[in-house]
């Protein structure tokens, strides 16, 4: 089993290029898996049944006197690595069978994304900086344009003045697919005071549509830094552009909007990318249960 785990792990490095820290854990994994099957008097893979494979999961999750209990992600990875183990050893004719390859990784919980109310959002927004100054108006049309179309940064940063329509921006996403997104007279009041009292005398023949105070286009860092000094002065913590775009999300679903409209206005390949969005109202949903239900009522 050694002479196959080195060759395994030769064969990541080498053919998969994988990092050195994710190799370590790997090499880890596999060693402590090679540890259990000796534990079971196993001297062989082709010896490993599927039983012995789940009981090693089983371990990494329950622990013992040597190892602590694992969590989900963690126990996770070493599941496939070693997965991957017996997939390299079938492959290279070195076993019979695939003992691996019905045991599945635990389950790990869905992290839900992090929104602030409508609230918070009115804060940080008002926020932007020193009143009537022109990089206040371009941090307010910025703050505006994030929340108001749930934006990436990248796309944000990357919109021309041209992408700009009466009521509706371009956008251009990942893998080079661009939607079009309607904006509120929010965002469309602050983009206009920002385009006619701002921007001209940062640079007014720049195609970018948000430009720092030298006038070359506003960069992610650049963004990121206007929205973590607007949410400092807000007294908002953990606010990120992704907070954002979650934001937007959730309150669009909170309003009724149905998720496959929220799926298209996100950008999202797939509608179960987007349908997390659905679980982070369930105390929403709980507010409306408990004034409407007849039988809800204390």
């Amino acid at each position: 089993m050694e002479a196959v785990l080195s060759s395994y792990l030769a064969h990541l490095a080498v053919e998969r290029g994988l990092a050195a820290n994710t190799l370590a854990s790997y090499r880890r994994d596999l060693q402590r898996y090679v540890e259990h099957l000796r534990g079971l008097g196993r001297k062989e893979l082709d010896e490993v049944g599927e039983a012995d494979v789940q009981a090693f999961l089983s371990a990494l999750r329950e622990g013992d006197g040597r190892h602590p209990a694992l969590v989900a992600s963690s126990a996770a990875r070493a599941v496939s690595a070693v997965r991957g183990l017996h997939r390299f050893a079938l492959r290279e004719g070195v076993a019979a069978h695939d003992p691996a390859h019905e045991v599945r990784p635990p389950r790990q919980l869905r992290r839900l994304p992090k929104a602030i109310s409508v609230a918070e959002v009115e804060r940080l927004i008002a926020a932007s900086g020193p009143e009537g100054a022109p990089l206040t108006l371009r941090n307010r049309a910025l703050l505006e344009t994030l929340y108001g179309t749930g934006a990436r940064i990248s796309e944000a940063v990357g919109l021309a003045v041209d992408d700009l329509e009466q009521d509706q921006v371009r956008l251009r996403g990942k893998g080079g697919r661009t939607r079009v997104v309607p904006i509120g007279r929010y965002a469309r009041e602050a983009l206009d005071a920002y385009l006619v009292r701002a921007r001209p005398a940062l640079a007014p023949r720049s195609p970018a549509l948000f430009l720092n105070a030298r006038g070359g286009r506003l960069t992610r860092q650049g963004a990121w830094e206007v929205l973590q000094a607007a949410a400092e002065r807000a007294g908002l913590a953990g606010i990120s552009p992704h907070v954002l775009r979650h934001s937007f999300a959730t309150h669009l679903i909170d309003g009724g909007a149905d998720v496959r409209v929220v799926q298209e206005l996100l950008g999202h390949a797939s509608v179960t990318t987007t349908q997390v969005y659905t679980l982070v109202t369930v105390d929403r949903l709980r507010e409306v249960y408990a004034a409407a239900h007849p039988r809800a009522r204390q």
